[in-house]
């Protein structure tokens, strides 16, 4: 009896240790993460989770000589067609704090009705700056400003009597992103867009909206989180949510799952997309 007595209380004693210890190595080991991004390299930079549907040009508080190459694919349910995309983007940073990028969208067309489904192409060309104006460590908060700029290109079946490029878009935006303690992230990411149109000579003009919320496990690059993307056109509103997740497989490549599910299924159904992020040591 006195025997079991001893365990137990010397149970009860050794469980909350156990249970602070684990705390402690947890929280030991993800303040070292957020110091190697952070500390030991100039200038300052402050940790951030990146979206990975509406991704940033690179990560902001960039540092020279940061690069990246990106693929990804997507197949959304739009009703009487399926649309298969797919994109190869390079990022890198020549300077501290500015990064700019390259990349090329492609989308696929296959019809499920007897509706028409689209012709397929490569979307467009499409290269972009981002420029981090306020990084704070103190307040774990940056902020920057970017512009992406679009040559349209024609559908596949087009090249040759078309134009090289039929159109241009142009989309400045804005970033604010902040860090909560270690591990919670939000960011906004906001911008008009502009899409002329040669062929009519007509100017679309969309109103992007993203916000997203984020979770870092604790000493990893890996996350679990959801991007709200919205849209404002022609006095339309329309959202999909983005549960998502990001697992690094090595040091030097991610992975990261989407899911999009629409708040109206007017223009689509649900919709998912892979990207593969490999990021070069410098």
């Amino acid at each position: 009896m006195i025997s079991k007595l001893y365990g137990a209380v010397l149970l009860a004693l050794i469980t909350p240790c156990v249970i602070v210890a684990q705390t402690d190595d947890k929280i030991i080991r993800d303040s070292l993460f957020v110091y190697e991004v952070q500390e030991t390299v100039e200038p300052d930079k402050v940790l951030h989770a990146e979206p990975l549907y509406i991704d940033l040009i690179r990560d902001l508080g960039a540092r020279k000589g940061e690069r990246e190459w990106n693929v990804g694919f997507g197949l959304t349910d739009k009703n009487k067609y399926d649309e298969y995309t797919a994109l190869v983007e390079y990022e890198w940073a020549p300077i501290n704090r500015l990064g700019l990028e390259v990349e090329l969208p492609f989308s696929m067309y296959y019809s499920n009705s007897d509706a028409k489904a689209p012709a397929s192409a490569l979307n467009s060309l499409k290269m972009a700056a981002q420029y981090s104006f306020f990084v704070s460590q103190k307040y774990k908060t940056s902020m920057a400003i970017g512009y992406i700029h679009e040559f349209e290109l024609p559908t596949f079946r087009d090249y040759g009597p078309s134009k090289l490029v039929t159109g241009n878009v142009y989309n400045p935006f804005f970033v604010a992103a902040k860090r909560w303690g270690n591990n919670f992230h939000t960011l906004l990411y906001t911008g008009p867009q502009f899409a002329h149109h040669f062929d009519n000579g007509h100017v679309e003009t969309t109103w992007q909206i993203n916000s997203n919320f984020h979770y870092m496990i604790p000493g990893t690059r890996n996350f679990i989180g959801v991007e709200f993307n919205k849209e404002l056109y022609d006095g339309d509103f329309d959202m999909t949510i983005r549960p998502q997740m990001r697992v690094g497989v090595t040091e030097q490549l991610l992975v990261g799952i989407v899911t999009g599910i629409p708040i109206s299924r007017e223009n689509e159904r649900f919709s998912s997309f892979l990207r593969l992020i490999y990021e070069p040591k410098h």
